[in-house]
């Protein structure tokens, strides 16, 4: 007996890419994401919050963490992390995803820090003491329509 598959209120999707500055703007409108990196060579992953500045995705953290401790690590370059973020309808499917890959590094200055401690408020209990900016290097995403429906062209 085969378990029938549930049918999505919206009908079937089809994946449109997004250009890098749709991407962008889409993940700059969202305030939570997915950071993944590598924790004793498995790949982990942790919801945070964000905040999209001048291009860089800035994340804080605490001391505990174990992205600060990783970052901390990555010397001058950083060390390379995904991060992903979407907005999907879960009746309909539709929606889009974005995921950026490139190298966090820990924000050392204290003007910086201060100036995204009042940008980026924590949604934990805990207290954020580390700040984390994510360059991209490769951006990708994905909006998913429904069958049958163009999409107008963004313009860059």
């Amino acid at each position: 007996m085969s378990a029938e598959r549930p049918r999505l209120a919206g009908g079937p999707c089809r994946s449109v890419e997004l250009s890098e500055t749709e991407a962008l703007r889409l993940l700059g409108s969202v305030s939570l994401g997915r950071i993944v990196f590598t924790r004793h060579a498995l790949p982990t992953v942790r919801p945070v919050n964000h905040v999209l500045d001048d291009g860089e995705i800035v994340i804080r953290t605490h001391e505990g963490a174990a992205l600060s401790s990783h970052a901390r690590q990555g010397g001058a370059e950083g060390v390379v992390v995904a991060y992903e973020a979407d907005s999907i309808d879960p009746d309909t499917h539709f929606g889009w995803s974005v995921v950026v890959t490139g190298y966090a590094r820990l924000i050392t200055d204290p003007g910086e820090v201060a100036r995204y401690r009042t940008m980026l408020s924590p949604w934990g209990t805990e207290t954020m003491d580390h700040t984390v900016r994510i360059r991209p290097d490769l951006v990708t995403g994905l909006r998913l329509t429904p069958h049958g429906i163009d999409q107008p062209e963004v313009a860059e």
